[in-house]
C-alpha cells in the first residue's frame, strides 16, 4: 500500500501540484490529501471529467506546467471527446497527468455498473493512444517515468489506480446548519407521494438508501428507477420515463448529478409534461465518493431553475418545509422542490440485492411495455 502523503509529496516534488478533477471512492484518500494540502485554486473540483480536460489544457497552455486530473474510470466517457479534439498528438497536443480510478477492474468484485467499464479501461487508452501505468509500490519511478513522458511527447499520460493502493488519509467531519440527513429525506418523500407514482434517483447513496427504505417497510421496488450509473442524467432518464406515462415521476437528483450535465435541465423543463416532478437534494457534497465538496452551496441553484423554466421552485430544510413542497409539486406543473441536508449516512447502508436489469423489467412490467 503506498503512503498517501508521501505520493502526493513526491507529485509536488516533480512540479506537479495543479489539480482538477471528478472525485472517485478509489481515489477518497488522495484526494482528501490534496483538498488538505492544496489551495483552492490548485485543486478545483469540475462539474464533469471533460471539464477537468479542458482546465488542465488551458492551465498548461499559460503556465507551461502539467496539471494532474483525477477521475473514475466511468469518467473516461467525458473525457473522451476533449482527450481526442483538443488534447490529442493530431491537434493541439497538450500534455496532462490522468489518476484513473479503476472500478471493475477483471477478477475484482465491484457494483454491476462498473463491470463493463472495468474490462474496457484498459483498451480505451490503448484505442485513444493514450500511454498509461498501473500504479505499483515503485510509484516514484512511475511517476518519474510519467513527467519525462510528457516532457518529451507534449501528450496525456495515464496512472491507472488499484483499489486499496493508498494508505487512509482521515479529514475532520463537515459541519451544517441543516438538521435532516438525505436518508430522512428521502423517506419523508416515499411517504408523501402517491402509491401509484414513479421515482427515478440518482447514483450512489441515494439509490442505495431508497431500496432499503423500500426493504424496511416491505414495499415493492418495482416504481425506482435506482440509476446505479450514468451520473448527471438522472433528469433526463425521469423526462424521457414521463413522456411515456401520465403518472407522476419524481425525479429524485443530488446537486453532484445536477451540476454534472446541467444543460440536460433546460431541456426537461421545455419538454416536461404536468407529471414530471424534480426534486434535488443538496449536501454540497461528492458525498458517496468522499465527501469532497461540489460548488452546490456556492451556486443559485433556484434561480437557475427558474431560468431553465421552472415555474416555481420551493426549498426545504425540515421534514414539515418537504412535505409542504411536495403538496405543491403533485398539484402543479413545472415546479421543482431543493432540500437542503447535511453529509452522513449509515455505516451498515447495504446495496440493491436485485439487478439493474431485472429493475427495469419490474418497471416495464408496471408500465405494460415489458417484451418478457
Amino acid at each position: 500500500m503506498i503512503n498517501t502523503e508521501e505520493f502526493f509529496s513526491y507529485l509536488k516534488k516533480r512540479g506537479l501540484e495543479f489539480f482538477v478533477g471528478v472525485p472517485d471512492s478509489l481515489l477518497k484518500n488522495i484526494c482528501a490529501c490534496i483538498k488538505m494540502n492544496s489551495t483552492e485554486s490548485n485543486n478545483i473540483i469540475a462539474a464533469n471529467e471533460g471539464n477537468a480536460i479542458g482546465i488542465a489544457s488551458g492551465y498548461h497552455i499559460s503556465t507551461g506546467k502539467f496539471g494532474v486530473v483525477y477521475m473514475q474510470n466511468s469518467g473516461q466517457g467525458n473525457a473522451v471527446n476533449p482527450l481526442l479534439s483538443l488534447a490529442d498528438e493530431d491537434v493541439y497536443r497538450i500534455p496532462m497527468l490522468l489518476l484513473i480510478g479503476w472500478r471493475g477492474e477483471p477478477g475484482v468484485k465491484d457494483e454491476p455498473q462498473h463491470v463493463k467499464q472495468g474490462k474496457v479501461t484498459l483498451s480505451l487508452f490503448e484505442t485513444m493512444g493514450i500511454d498509461y501505468l498501473i500504479l505499483e509500490d515503485d510509484y516514484k519511478s512511475q511517476i518519474d517515468y510519467c513527467y519525462n513522458y510528457m516532457s518529451q511527447n507534449s501528450k496525456p499520460i495515464a496512472l491507472i489506480i488499484r483499489k486499496g493502493s493508498f494508505s487512509e488519509y482521515k479529514t475532520p467531519k463537515p459541519e451544517s446548519k441543516y438538521e435532516m440527513l438525505r436518508e430522512e429525506a428521502l423517506e419523508c418523500i416515499i411517504s408523501n407521494v402517491d402509491k401509484d407514482s414513479f421515482i427515478v434517483s440518482t447514483t450512489g447513496k441515494t439509490s442505495r438508501e431508497i431500496f432499503e427504505i423500500r426493504e424496511r417497510r416491505n414495499e415493492g421496488h418495482e416504481h425506482d428507477f435506482l440509476t446505479v450509473g450514468s451520473m448527471g442524467h438522472t433528469a433526463s432518464i425521469a423526462l424521457g420515463m414521463s413522456l411515456g406515462t401520465d403518472k407522476d415521476v419524481f425525479c429524485i437528483d443530488g446537486d453532484g448529478s445536477f451540476i454534472m450535465h446541467m444543460g440536460g435541465m433546460g431541456v426537461a423543463a421545455k419538454h416536461a409534461g404536468k407529471n414530471f416532478k424534480y426534486i434535488l437534494i443538496n449536501n454540497g457534497a461528492h458525498e458517496s465518493v468522499g465527501g469532497q465538496p461540489t460548488v452546490g452551496f456556492d451556486i443559485d441553484i433556484k434561480n437557475i431553475l427558474l431560468s431553465c423554466g421552472f415555474k416555481k421552485v420551493y426549498t426545504a430544510a425540515t421534514k414539515s418545509q418537504v412535505e409542504d413542497g411536495l403538496n405543491h409539486l403533485k398539484n402543479e406543473q413545472l415546479s421543482a422542490m431543493i432540500i437542503y441536508v447535511k453529509q452522513g449516512s449509515r455505516d451498515n447502508l447495504g446495496r440493491p440485492t436485485i439487478t439493474p436489469e431485472q429493475n427495469k423489467i419490474n418497471m416495464m412490467r408496471v408500465f405494460g411495455s415489458a417484451t418478457v
